[in-house]
């Protein structure tokens, strides 16, 4: 056998060593024999350039070059599914099935709702050739180089084994697309937080927010690294085998896939109950986070037959677990200080494991929040995971507390600059009033100003901001606009990425006045109360002299917010940050694009809820001011109409119907303006 021959040998042993391990999880092999025939192929690739083939079992370890996305168009739309919450939700959705096939039998297929990053994978003449983000749904990140890294994603199929062979691999169609969750296995996860740990780096949420951080990482090496997984749930394409979902997924298993093996065909209405009775309690034995049941319609005939609606399919639906609650010890509260002064009070715990992670810290909103269980320090409070990611207290066991258990005391001084707390009215937060010398407030600040909304300088990151603020080349916004490429090219290997952001930070000088506003980071003013003042104004000199009374008169402008603005621009450090601003040229004034291209909707306030097919939601606000409507966060008496999409919240339709608003759909809103 020559070298050739034994490379594509080595290949085909490595596939299929990495699909017993990782996803039949039956090796055949040990770690180190394991590893001796991967430098083997390594070591035989290098000598034959020639050779060289981006689906090798080799190429998993990842690059340390990076890698920009782009943007690729989903051939079939990833739409999101209707969620629930109880069983008669669940009969509903069965019962709108039933009719919607005029009483024709059907088939569910239960499967588990994996709690990741969702996924589209695309195989040519059985090789991947492209993995996609769902991203809007529409269009995606084509991360394929990443994914190329998570080891039980098959890269070749094995090729269709002959007819008579008793364990025969059915063929594959030429091309067709698979879609499931990447995961971050919960075993992965608490390694990984208790290394950032004792780095004192910021630690991940829970699984999904690592597994999509990681995915979204620029190195493939670090990728790899992180030993990510994945597990597919839904076939597509023009010649699939089957004509059943639950069919598909079986078949694609024995192509080498990942797929659950809790997928179960049922019937009746009690079967679907009994299945999410079981996994409700079984879930929690489970390698990765999951956070409900997910039922669809098996026959792809009958499943064309029902449809979609604007967002979702009506043949699916995903039932979502209540949260797991514990109970645990409260030990101390602690203070955290955000961007904008607002202190927040954390809990404590004895660590106590919920939904999967070690939890130890959960947040109590602010004093009133305490005030409200009359906590004290000892007691044993009950915790639950709302959405199955952030611990928060939902009770006390008064029964157990100690007798010389001490009420919590919410502290007079701000725990980072010893500046006493001041609480303005009609806020529930106490507040650290020092923001131009109180550390994280100076670098929540920066990080508010460079955000997406803001001046969008996406080549920085809250941990470079906080790298830059260490080293002393940042204390303020202004000083961004200073920083060179030889600061921060560090060792001189970094010299693409340091250009990269000194570009970024330059390009944002072309951002529009409105969203300087809201970059400045003026205490509880928002983006849309940005761009208010911005149309009010014109021009930053007539917003920084403007008076009370002024700044009033404008709707959505009240007593509270206009006493900050006025603070914000008298004091001497902000003026002096706004004047090096202008002079590094950003733009402290209106342009005349800006102004309305028609008068439709002059004079009315209109409120967005919901999700929606044909625009997003940035886009409607943007349609509305285009048309000279204005944007509001609330709804009133003063509110012209709701621009509702689907799953507006239940809150704001009540309040609707109480003020007698008119709710507008959204083609209704499009056939107003002429779209």
């Amino acid at each position: 056998m020559d070298e050739r021959e034994r490379i594509e040998q080595l290949r085909r042993e490595l596939h299929e060593h990495n699909y017993k391990y990782y996803v039949l999880n039956q090796p055949t092999i040990g770690d180190q024999e394991f590893d001796f025939l991967m430098h083997e192929l390594q070591d035989l690739e290098a000598k034959h350039p020639e050779m060289a083939d981006p689906n090798s079992p080799s190429q998993r370890v990842g690059s340390d070059l990076n890698a920009e996305f782009h943007q690729v168009v989903h051939k079939y739309p990833m739409l999101s599914l209707a969620n629930t919450y109880n069983e008669q939700d669940v009969a509903d959705w069965y019962e709108s099935v039933k009719k919607g096939l005029a009483g024709e039998d059907f088939e569910v297929c239960c499967e588990m709702k994996y709690d990741g990053l969702s996924i589209s994978l695309t195989y040519v003449d059985g090789r991947l050739t492209q993995a996609v983000t769902r991203g809007d749904g529409v269009q995606g990140d084509d991360v394929t180089t990443n994914v190329k890294t998570i080891r039980s994603i098959p890269l070749v199929l094995a090729p269709p084994s002959s007819a008579n062979d008793l364990f025969a691999t059915p063929s594959y169609p030429r091309e067709f697309e698979i879609r499931g969750e990447i995961l971050m296995p919960w075993a992965v996860f608490e390694r990984l937080n208790k290394e950032r740990e004792e780095a004192e780096e910021p630690l991940f949420a829970n699984p999904r927010n690592a597994a999509s951080g990681t995915l979204k990482s620029q190195k493939s090496s670090l990728v790899a690294s992180r030993q990510l997984d994945a597990y597919l749930y839904y076939l597509l394409g023009e010649e699939l085998p089957a004509e059943g979902h639950y069919e598909n997924l079986e078949v694609a298993r024995q192509w080498g896939f990942k797929i659950s093996e809790g997928m179960k065909k049922v019937k009746t209405l009690q079967e679907i109950y009994d299945y999410i009775n079981y996994w409700d309690k079984a879930r929690k034995s489970l390698p990765v986070a999951t956070d409900g049941i997910v039922l669809k319609v098996n026959s792809l005939r009958q499943q064309r037959s029902l449809g979609f609606t604007a967002k979702s399919p009506r043949w699916a639906i995903a039932y979502k677990f209540k949260a797991e609650r514990v109970c645990t010890r409260l030990n101390e509260v602690t203070y955290q200080v955000g961007r904008t002064g607002a202190i927040t009070p954390v809990a404590n715990m004895e660590p106590v494991q919920l939904a999967g992670t070690t939890v130890k810290r959960a947040t109590l909103n602010n004093e009133d929040f305490i005030r409200s269980f009359d906590l004290h320090i000892g007691d044993y409070v009950y915790v639950e995971k709302g959405g199955e990611i952030i611990p928060k207290i939902v009770g006390v066991d008064i029964d157990q507390r100690p007798i010389i258990a001490q009420p919590v005391e919410f502290i007079k001084r701000c725990p980072e600059c010893g500046t006493p707390l001041v609480r303005y009215e009609g806020e529930a937060a106490w507040y650290c009033p020092n923001d131009t010398g109180c550390p994280p407030q100076i670098k929540g600040r920066i990080e508010h100003f460079i955000a997406r909304k803001a001046m969008n300088i996406d080549s920085l990151g809250p941990e470079t901001i906080d790298d830059y603020y260490r080293q002393g080349l940042i204390h303020n916004v202004a000083d961004l606009y200073e920083i060179d490429v030889q600061q921060i090219n560090g060792d001189g290997s970094r010299t693409k990425s340091a250009q990269r952001i000194v570009n970024g930070i330059a390009a944002s000088k072309e951002v529009p006045f409105e969203r300087v506003v809201f970059a400045l980071g003026i205490r509880f003013v928002g983006e849309t109360s940005a761009k208010l003042l911005a149309r009010h104004f014109k021009n930053i000199d007539a917003l920084m002299n403007a008076g009370l009374e002024e700044l009033q008169e404008i709707e959505g402008i009240g007593e509270v917010m206009a006493k900050s603005i006025i603070t914000y621009f008298h004091d001497e450090k902000n003026q002096k940050i706004i004047q090096r601003l202008r002079d590094y040229g950003l733009q402290m004034e209106l342009t005349s694009n800006l102004s309305p291209l028609t008068t439709k909707l002059e004079g009315q306030s209109i409120v967005i809820s919901g999700v929606f097919a044909h625009h997003s939601r940035d886009e409607y606000k943007a349609i509305i001011e285009q048309n000279g409507g204005k944007n509001v966060g609330s709804i009133s008496n003063k509110t012209s109409f709701i621009l509702a999409g689907e799953n507006m919240g239940p809150s704001k339709l009540q309040k609707a119907e109480k003020l007698g608003i008119k709710i507008m759909s959204e083609d209704e809103f499009l056939e107003l303006i002429g779209e």
